[in-house]
C-alpha cells in the first residue's frame, strides 16, 4: 500500500504523524509533493518518508491520494494528475467548499472519492473530522479512510449536505474557543495575573472541561449545574453570560459560518 498526499502543508503532516504514528503504515508506505523542494525536503526529513515536487509522480505511485492543497488551486492540481490517477486509486480530498459532484467532474472519468475535513486541532492529535462517501462507497474504503482519520483525532461519517453545518460547528469552531481563551486570559490579567498563567489557566480550564463531558457523557448543562452553587461565584458569572446573550451569539456565528460555508 502507497499512500500518497498532494500537498505537505500543516494538515497534510498532521495526517502524516497520526498516520506515522500510530502505527497504520511505515515511513516508506507514505509519500508527498510540495510545491517547493524546500517543503518537500523539510517533511522528508521530519518524517522518514519520500518527498517531492512532482505531483503526477505522487499520483502515479499512490493507491491512496489524499488531495492537501487549498480549494484555490484544486482545479489546476486534478488537471495536472487527473490522467496520472489510476481507477483504481483511492481518492481523498480534504478541500473545503469543493463537492464530491465537483471533484467528479474535475477528473471527467469516474473516481473511487472520499471528502473529509479535520479541523486544526489535528495538529497535536485531537482533530475533530466528518467523512463524506459517494453512494456505493465500498466498505473496505470506508474503513481505511476512517482509521486515517482516526490516527489524529476523532472522525464521524456523514451525510455530505451536513457537511457545511459540520463547518459551522467543527471545522471553524477551534477559532470560537481561541477567542473564548482569549477572553478568558484578558479578564484573568485584568484581575491581576501574569498573562502566561492566564494563558494557561484558561486553556487547561477549557481542555479539562471538554474531556470531562466527553468521558462522562452527561449534558453539558448537568456539568454546568454541577459547578453553580446557590448563591455562589459562578452562577453570578452565568447569570451575566445569559444578559450579554452568549448562547444566541455563538447560535447566530454558527449559522453565519454555515451560510458562507454554503455560498462557497
Amino acid at each position: 500500500m502507497k499512500i500518497g498526499f498532494i500537498g505537505l502543508g500543516n494538515m497534510a503532516t498532521a495526517m502524516i504523524g497520526g498516520i506515522i504514528g500510530k502505527g497504520l503504515y511505515q515511513p516508506a508506505e507514505l509519500m508527498g509533493s510540495a510545491k517547493t523542494e524546500k517543503t518537500a525536503k523539510g517533511v522528508a526529513e521530519k518524517y522518514g518518508i519520500e518527498a517531492c515536487t512532482d505531483n503526477q509522480r505522487v499520483a502515479a505511485c499512490a493507491d491512496v491520494l489524499v488531495l492537501a492543497v487549498k480549494p484555490v488551486f484544486l482545479a489546476e492540481v486534478i488537471a495536472q494528475i487527473r490522467d496520472s490517477v489510476d481507477d483504481d486509486t483511492l481518492v481523498v480530498s480534504i478541500a473545503a467548499g469543493k463537492s464530491i459532484a465537483w471533484l467528479e467532474e474535475q477528473f471527467g472519468k469516474p473516481v473511487r472519492l472520499v471528502r473529509c475535513m479535520p479541523n486544526t486541532p489535528a495538529l497535536v492529535g485531537e482533530a475533530c473530522t466528518c467523512v463524506c462517501l459517494k453512494e456505493n462507497t465500498a466498505d473496505a474504503d470506508r474503513e481505511l479512510v476512517l482509521r486515517m482519520m482516526e490516527s489524529f483525532g476523532k472522525a464521524s461519517v456523514l451525510p455530505e449536505r451536513l457537511i457545511d453545518a459540520f463547518t459551522g460547528v467543527a471545522g471553524s469552531s477551534p477559532a470560537y474557543v481561541f477567542l473564548f481563551l482569549e477572553a478568558l486570559a484578558d479578564a484573568a490579567v485584568c484581575a491581576g495575573i501574569p498573562r502566561a498563567q492566564a494563558y494557561e489557566f484558561a486553556a487547561q480550564s477549557v481542555l479539562g472541561s471538554a474531556k470531562l463531558m466527553l468521558e462522562t457523557g452527561m449534558h453539558p448543562a448537568q456539568l454546568k449545574d454541577m459547578v453553580c452553587s446557590p448563591a455562589g461565584t459562578t452562577i453570578e458569572a452565568v447569570k451575566v453570560l445569559e444578559e450579554k446573550g452568549l448562547r444566541a451569539a455563538v447560535m447566530d456565528a454558527v449559522g453565519a459560518c454555515v451560510e458562507k460555508a454554503k455560498s462557497l
